[in-house]
C-alpha cells in the first residue's frame, strides 16, 4: 500500500464511477444516487487532509464514507440495512423515468435491476463491492469489519440466493 497521497482531483477521477455504481446499485434511483455521491465526495474532499494512506487504501476509505452515507440514508428512510441473507422480504422499487428508460431498453440490464431490487440493502452492498467496485475479499472485510473467510461465505450465500431469485422470476434464460 502506497503511503503517498494523490491530489484529490486524481482520487475523484479514479474513483467516481466506482462509488457512483456502488451507490446506484444500493438505492436503484439515479437522482438520489447522484445527490448522495455528490455529498460523499464533498465530505471526502473536506476530510482528505486527514486521510492516512498507510492505514487504508483510498478505495477502502471512500467506500467507508459511502457506506456510512448509505446507512444514514437508510436510517432516514426507515430501511433496515442489515437483514438476513435468508430474509424473503422483497422490495422491488420502480425506477425513475430516466432510470426506466436507460435500464429497461436493455433486457439484460432490466434483469439485473430486477434481481438487485429483490435483495436486501446489505446484500446489495456486498454485491456492489464485489461486482461494481471489483473489491477483493480482504478489502471488503476491512470495510465490513469481518474476516475474509466470512466475506467469502456471504458471497457464496448471495450467489445461491441470486440463482434462486432468478429462477423464481424466470430470469434464467439470459
Amino acid at each position: 500500500m502506497s503511503t503517498e497521497k494523490e491530489p484529490f482531483e486524481v482520487v475523484y477521477e479514479k474513483h467516481f464511477s466506482n462509488i457512483y455504481n456502488f451507490i446506484y446499485g444500493q438505492i436503484l434511483h439515479r437522482e438520489r444516487a447522484e445527490d448522495l455521491v455528490s455529498d460523499i465526495f464533498i465530505k471526502a474532499m473536506t476530510h482528505y487532509e486527514t486521510f492516512d494512506p498507510s492505514r487504508a487504501s483510498v478505495r477502502t476509505w471512500l467506500t467507508n464514507i459511502a457506506r456510512n452515507a448509505l446507512i444514514d440514508e437508510y436510517r432516514k428512510s426507515g430501511i433496515r440495512m442489515h437483514q438476513s441473507l435468508d430474509d424473503e422480504e422483497t422490495n422491488f422499487t420502480e425506477p425513475s423515468y430516466e432510470d426506466e428508460y436507460q435500464v429497461f431498453k436493455d433486457e439484460e440490464k432490466k434483469a439485473v435491476y430486477h434481481l438487485l431490487s429483490l435483495l436486501s440493502p446489505s446484500e446489495r452492498e456486498l454485491a456492489g463491492m464485489i461486482y461494481f467496485q471489483n473489491m477483493k475479499n480482504g478489502e471488503i472485510a476491512e470495510v465490513l469489519g469481518i474476516n475474509a473467510k466470512a466475506v467469502s461465505e456471504r458471497h457464496r450465500r448471495l450467489l445461491a440466493k441470486c440463482r434462486q431469485l432468478a429462477e423464481k422470476a424466470g430470469l434464467t434464460d439470459m
